[in-house]
């Protein structure tokens, strides 16, 4: 018995071993997943399903459920364009399309990040006046200052390594579902079955949580920072030069927190950050605002350089520059100098007396609506073998965009004919 609980001894711990190993895989891949969902989830994100939720209940759930394979399609579509041409969404349309188009492309996309960038800003800086009144001006140049020091001088993997613990606190808006206010048969028929409004405010609703579901700047995100894997792992080449490797390659509960609270006490518009922070009272109570604001703080600090730099991304390749997150700004000079007009750019919108929660209402909106000629300029290049060789997407893939595509289109004149 000794000899063979000597020789089990050994396994159990090898085995231990084995799921310690796992684990610590599996966190290391839960990192990345969560700062691109945090990134996504941006305070523009959070103000816009918060306003969703508090102006028409739960009525606009049912978006959730329908956006998330449209939104998963056009990122993989994004994503394999940067990982089988070696080259972002700018680069390729250079290299195979008219100019107008990507001066165009570049010019809408530049716009809305900007908007975006600066109402992320503004939002950030309102939230910090939850705890410290009279400071939002102070703040908002902090965090924009802030957030270009730390883009120049640390490098984005590294910077969003700390950050991601910040963007913990959105996971208190899931503590709502525990609840017994929540009417849970009207959750699941409002998740289910779609509620659709002929009403110029609920279109533009709905293609602001379009837009700020499927951000017209991930996709440049997305397309670049495969190509940074690309670049800095060894021995990864572009899957049209070297195929064989292609083998081996929270917005529901913020609209359902806001409908339970807010708008279940017939507080239907919200126009402060405090309104917003209010819908996690029941949960938190006096940590409420503590909690939004480090959402708020967090993602808009992990956004930030994200909306910066997907559109200077674009710029970049577009004139054949350096564009790397992950290098010095000496070593790309011009690329961080896109970045930082960007940043300043966005940082000095806040100083034209625009209320900062209809700006990330209006961003959002901007978004939805410079998505949809993106997604489908994607859709053309993604389909094409001149630009991707034999890997161009598989069908249930191009189904899936040309679906997410039609979808956002759809949205679009929606809104001109309820606008007329």
């Amino acid at each position: 018995m000794a000899t063979a609980s000597g020789t089990l001894k050994p396994k159990l711990s090898a085995s231990k071993e084995r799921r310690r190993g796992a684990c610590i895989q599996l966190l290391r891949k839960l990192g990345p997943g969560l700062i691109t969902g945090a990134s996504d989830d941006d305070p523009s994100g959070i103000a816009t399903y918060s306003q969703v939720g508090a102006r028409f209940g739960y009525s606009l759930l049912w978006t959730m459920v329908f956006t998330y394979p449209l939104m998963a399609a056009i990122q993989e579509i994004s994503a394999r364009i940067g990982r089988v041409t070696g080259t972002g969404i700018a680069a390729n349309l250079r290299k195979n399309y008219p100019r107008p188009l990507l001066y165009c492309v570049l010019f809408v996309v530049s716009v809305a990040n900007i908007f975006n960038l600066g109402a992320d800003i503004g939002a950030m800086g309102a939230a910090m006046e939850l705890v410290l009144p009279k400071t939002a001006g102070v703040f908002t140049v902090i965090f924009g200052v802030g957030s270009l020091a730390g883009v120049m001088l640390v490098p984005y993997s590294t910077y969003a390594k700390y950050l991601k613990w910040l963007t913990l606190s959105l996971f208190a808006y899931v503590g709502v579902m525990f609840f017994d206010h929540v009417s849970w048969n009207a959750v699941l028929h409002a998740t289910l079955f779609p509620h659709l409004e002929p009403t110029k405010e609920y279109v533009t609703a709905l293609i602001a949580v379009l837009g700020t579901t499927i951000s017209p700047y991930l996709f440049f995100w997305q397309a670049s920072q495969e190509v940074e894997e690309v670049r800095n792992n060894h021995g990864e080449k572009p899957l049209r030069r070297a195929p064989s490797q292609a083998q081996e390659q929270l917005g529901f509960f913020i609209i359902l927190t806001a409908a339970a609270t807010l708008h279940a006490h017939g507080i239907t518009e919200i126009t402060t950050s405090a309104q917003a922070a209010k819908a996690l009272e029941p949960l938190a109570g006096q940590f409420a605002f503590a909690l939004f604001v480090c959402g708020i703080v967090g993602t808009g600090l992990l956004a930030i350089p994200v909306l910066a730099a997907s559109a200077c991304y674009g710029v970049g390749e577009a004139r054949r520059w350096k564009t790397s997150l992950e290098q010095k700004p000496t070593q790309a000079i011009r690329f961080y100098a896109a970045i930082a007009v960007a940043t300043l750019i966005g940082l000095s919108l806040n100083f034209m007396h625009i209320d900062p929660v209809k700006a990330l209402f209006w961003a959002a909106m901007l978004n939805g609506v410079v998505a949809a000629p993106l997604m489908a300029v994607i859709m053309v290049m993604a389909s094409s073998r001149k630009v991707m060789g034999k890997l161009v997407i598989p069908r249930y893939l191009k189904a899936m965009g040309w679906v997410a595509t039609a979808v956002m289109l759809c949205a679009c004149f929606g809104l001109v004919w309820t606008w007329k």
